[in-house]
């Protein structure tokens, strides 16, 4: 089975090794986000995001990044509290024994500790941030973005009644998204799916995310949402089950589209290969960070495969990188970019608005946001600050 390249991805600055900023201290903060409205799927209900920020003060200025490890163990195995040890005490210090590292040496400083991506990712991220604001470079350009607005859609959590999904979906359309996801789970679907479609119409877009909810022994059930004409199902099946989401496929007219399944540009080519889907969701928190995730994004595209980036209740930080990887040209169909209130009555950078359905891509040097301190510190729970050694 062929494996996909690896894309050599450029220093984001000249003049060699001293144009790599040297991190002097990684300040950890604990953020509680609380969400507007508790927000339910298949596998719980959250009504507030435990954040873990990443801040690096160096020589050259600072980076932010974020974790989009959840609370809780739900969506995948890593949960915020893990991550934050697996930082401190597995991470950084195979980091910080280098004088100066740059953001596309992580990956192979990182490798001997296994697994963790949603961990790693958030160094990546703020390690970009420091060396691209440093370098006068956004995150969208270094990237290679060919947009500077992104069609937004947005994920509508699993309602109490059918009335209040409607409700819902309804004041989603009048704010002008351009696509309604529906979580879906056994016994809130079909009926579900439908009764939206007949309010909205054949003109909205909407698909459906079941995350792992269902068996392949559900085929003939899922089959019953072809009816209705969506974009595409997201993961039906559990995320090891390549070959079940294949025979799927197979019976199925609704495009498979896969999201936890899909943890590298290795895995990628494998299921498109396998025809375990024909749409991917690409979350760069998921796949171990913004470079992997371009990777991706370069596999899908070689094989004529579109994606989309998903979300994961990110705060202005990982809105303003999700953003930025979500112009590039193989995104053609509308993510989870949603905007700040969409989550959050007050977010930790400048409110993202949308603007005739779509969000503008930030242009900035990094990631193209200034974190308000003052916000950061009313909602902190913990800062643990580590500094280099010497």
């Amino acid at each position: 089975m062929s494996q996909p390249a690896t894309p050599v991805f450029p220093a984001p600055a000249g003049g060699g090794a001293r144009a790599v900023p040297r991190v002097e201290a990684v300040e950890l903060v604990r953020i509680a986000m609380p969400l507007v409205a508790p927000f339910r799927t298949s596998f719980g209900v959250q009504t507030e995001r435990d954040v873990l920020l990443v801040h690096l003060l160096g020589d050259a200025g600072e980076g932010w990044g974020e974790c989009v490890a959840m609370q809780e163990p739900g969506y995948s195995s890593e949960y915020t509290e893990g991550a934050q040890q697996v930082i401190e005490h597995h991470l950084l210090p195979r980091i910080l024994a280098r004088d100066r590292i740059g953001a596309a040496e992580l990956e192979g400083a990182l490798a001997p500790v296994r697994g963790h991506r949603m961990a790693k990712a958030a160094l990546e991220m703020a390690w970009l941030d420091l060396e691209l604001r440093a370098a006068g470079r956004s995150l969208a350009e270094y990237l290679g973005a060919v947009r500077t607005e992104v069609d937004c859609g947005v994920s509508v959590g699993i309602a109490d009644t059918t009335e209040e999904l409607l409700e819902t979906v309804a004041g989603y359309l009048d704010q002008g998204y351009r696509r309604i996801k529906l979580k879906i789970e056994p016994g809130l679907d079909i009926e579900r799916v439908r009764a939206v479609r007949e309010r909205c119409g054949r003109q909205v877009l909407l698909q459906v995310d079941a995350n792992a909810a269902y068996t392949l022994d559900d085929a003939d059930h899922l089959a019953r949402l072809d009816e209705f004409d969506l974009l595409l199902i997201e993961q039906p099946l559990p995320e090891e089950q390549l070959l079940a989401h294949a025979k799927l496929a197979r019976r199925l007219t609704t495009p498979i589209c896969l999201d936890e399944s899909i943890t590298s540009a290795a895995v990628a080519a494998e299921a498109i290969e396998m025809r375990a889907c024909s749409i991917v969701n690409i979350k760069p928190g998921r796949v171990g960070g913004y470079l992997e995730a371009r990777r991706i994004h370069d596999v899908c595209a070689a094989r004529g495969v579109p994606v989309w980036c998903g979300g994961m209740l990110e705060t202005g930080i990982g809105r303003a990188a999700n953003l930025a990887l979500a112009a590039l040209p193989d995104f053609t169909l509308p993510g989870d970019t949603s905007a700040s209130d969409r989550y959050f009555r007050q977010d930790i950078t400048q409110a993202f608005v949308l603007e005739n359905g779509r969000l503008r891509v930030p242009t900035g040097p990094g990631l193209g946001v200034e974190v308000r301190r003052d916000v950061v510190d009313s909602l902190t729970t913990r800062r643990t600050v580590i500094r280099r050694d010497g």
